[in-house]
Parts: C-alpha cells; structure tokens; sequence
C-alpha cells in the first residue's frame, strides 16, 4: 500500500473510534447519568427507576412506562415521551426543550424548575403536576388537562376544566 492510502486508513480509524467512544450504548441497564441519545426504548418499563441526570437527548419513549421514574436533571432535548405512562414522575431540573408529552400522562408528576420550552403537550394529562419554576415559553398546551396543576409562578393552581390553560 502507498503511503498516502496507509495514513488515510490510519486517519479513518481514528475517526471511527472517536465516534464510537462517544456513542450511546442503548443496551445499558437503567440507572443515574445513564446515556440513552437516539435510542428507541419504546414500551419499556422504567417503573420507578433512577434516571437522574440521564442523557435522553431524541430518544423515543413512545407507550413506554416511567411512572414514579426519577428523571431529575436529566438532558431530553427532544425526546419523545408519546402516549407514556408518567404519573408521578420527577423531572425537576430538567432540560426538555422540544419533547413532545402527546397524550402523557404526567398526573401528580413534579416538573419544577424544568426546561419545557417549545414541547408538546397536546392531550396529555397534567392533572396535579407541579410546574413551579418552570419554563414553558413556546410550550404546546393544546387540550392539555391541568386541573389541580401547580403553575409555574409556584403560587396559583389550576381550577376544574382548565384544559389547555390554567384557570
């Protein structure tokens, strides 16, 4: 082989490495710091795990079950958390710019502090959670239910049928 062909191949290995280093591994068990980035877990059952300060980013939870699960801290830049069982969840501190909740249930869940800009929540079920804090600049609300929700000034909560805004 030319010497110009030996140190393209050497050169192409070690971009290939590099790239490999930083890849997500999708098959890692659960846990804090975990690094799922484009992984496809829909309908898994991350029922009450620790999650906190997990690398979501364009991860696809769609019909997935994370409830009571603690996302705290965690990156989810735009994840997709479609039809997902998330009832008592803890987002808190969490940065979820341009997820999309479609039909969530995030009923009781606590997202406070949270980093919700420009996401999707169109019919999902915010009955209860707390958004103290949070920001929602952008936020997509349509026919999203959140009576008894906290809103983010930390102070009003949400009355009977305040269904895409808080009454």
């Amino acid at each position: 082989m030319n010497p110009l062909g030996s140190i393209l191949l050497a050169t192409l290995a070690v971009i290939a490495s590099i790239q490999c280093a930083g890849a997500a591994d999708c098959t890692e068990p659960p846990g804090p710091a975990v690094d799922w980035q484009r992984c496809y877990l829909d309908g898994r059952d991350f029922e009450g795990q620790d999650l906190n300060h997990a690398r979501l980013t364009d991860a696809s939870f769609e019909r997935a079950n994370l409830k009571g699960a603690n996302l705290t801290g965690a990156n989810g830049f735009h994840a997709k958390f479609i039809s997902t069982g998330m009832a008592k969840a803890r987002l808190d501190d969490g940065k979820f710019p341009e997820a999309d909740f479609t039909k969530a249930d995030l009923s009781g869940a606590s997202l406070r502090n949270t980093d919700l800009r420009r996401a999707k929540f169109f019919k999902a079920n915010l009955k209860g959670a707390d958004l103290s804090g949070a920001k929602t600049l952008g936020a997509d609300m349509l026919n999203a239910d959140l009576t008894g929700a906290t809103w983010t000034d930390g102070k009003r909560v949400c009355g009977e049928g305040s269904v895409g805004q808080c009454y």
